[in-house]
């Protein structure tokens, strides 16, 4: 859950650089929640069209900005601008190659992004 809460304080923060753990910890507990979520959203009746409910519409909507934020890190990482986050717009290959960038190692020493996180002790 550090990891988590770590992305979370750095809310709107698409500068610098995010470890693979981070990112992926983060996507995880993401997952998990929204889950969570839309069964509580389906047992207490609040589940609307397409089987979005309150709750998880408003988690989503809470987590957007540092969802997106943590992605522009780590393609930061990769030494990739932010600006590759476009290929959610080209489905499957797109989404293909960005989970491909996500996965890959990052840049073992500085680059053009800053210098290499760290990792929690």
């Amino acid at each position: 859950m550090d990891w988590y809460f770590k992305v979370l304080r750095h809310y709107a923060r698409f500068n610098g650089r995010a470890h693979r753990r981070e990112f992926w910890m983060f996507m995880l507990v993401n997952i998990i929640l929204s889950g969570v979520l839309m069964v509580v959203d389906a047992i207490i009746g609040w589940q609307r069209v397409a089987g979005v409910g309150i709750l998880s519409l408003i988690y989503v909507l809470l987590v957007f900005i540092p969802s997106l934020a943590v992605q522009s890190r780590r393609l930061h990482d990769t030494n990739r601008s932010a600006k590759w986050l476009w290929l959610w717009c080209i489905p499957l290959l797109g989404w293909i190659m960005l989970l491909s960038y996500w996965s890959q190692h990052g840049t073992p020493a500085e680059n053009r992004f800053g210098l290499e996180p760290k990792t929690f002790p």
